[in-house]
C-alpha cells in the first residue's frame, strides 16, 4: 500500500469516528510514519502500532494555552505487517486511532484492559 493510500484510509477512519470522539478531540494532529524511531521502540517495545503524545484532556487546567497540538502517530509498516488485506488495514487503523484517542481523554492502557476494550 502506498503512503497516499494509507493516509487516505486514515483520514476516512477519522471521519467515521463517532461524533462523541470527534467533538472531544481538541488541538490534535494525526500523522502517519513508516516506523517508530529506535528510541521509541526501546521505550515502548517493538511492534508499536500507534503513539499518543501530548497533554491529555484530563490533565489540562486553566493554564493550558499556547501548547503545540497533541499528536497521534500511526506506524504504517507495523500496522501492515499484522494485516493481510486492505480491509484488515482499515479496521486496524480505526482501532489504533480510537485507542490513541482514549489516551487523549486520559485513559491508560491498564484502564482499557480492565474495561475489556483493549
Amino acid at each position: 500500500m502506498t503512503n497516499a493510500e494509507f493516509e487516505k484510509i486514515t483520514a476516512q477512519s477519522v471521519k467515521e469516528l463517532p461524533e462523541f470522539f470527534k467533538n472531544k478531540m481538541d488541538n490534535m494532529a494525526i500523522i502517519v510514519s513508516e516506523t517508530p524511531s529506535k528510541s521509541m521502540e526501546r521505550k515502548m517495545g517493538r511492534g508499536l502500532l500507534g503513539l499518543y503524545e501530548g497533554v491529555p484532556l484530563s490533565e489540562r487546567g486553566y493554564a493550558y494555552s499556547g501548547f503545540m497540538p497533541d499528536k497521534i502517530t500511526l506506524f504504517k509498516k507495523n500496522i501492515e505487517s499484522i494485516c493481510s488485506t486492505e480491509e484488515e488495514v482499515k479496521k486496524k487503523i480505526l482501532h489504533v486511532v480510537m485507542h490513541e484517542i482514549a489516551h487523549h481523554f486520559g485513559i491508560t492502557d491498564e484502564e482499557l484492559r480492565e474495561q475489556g476494550i483493549y
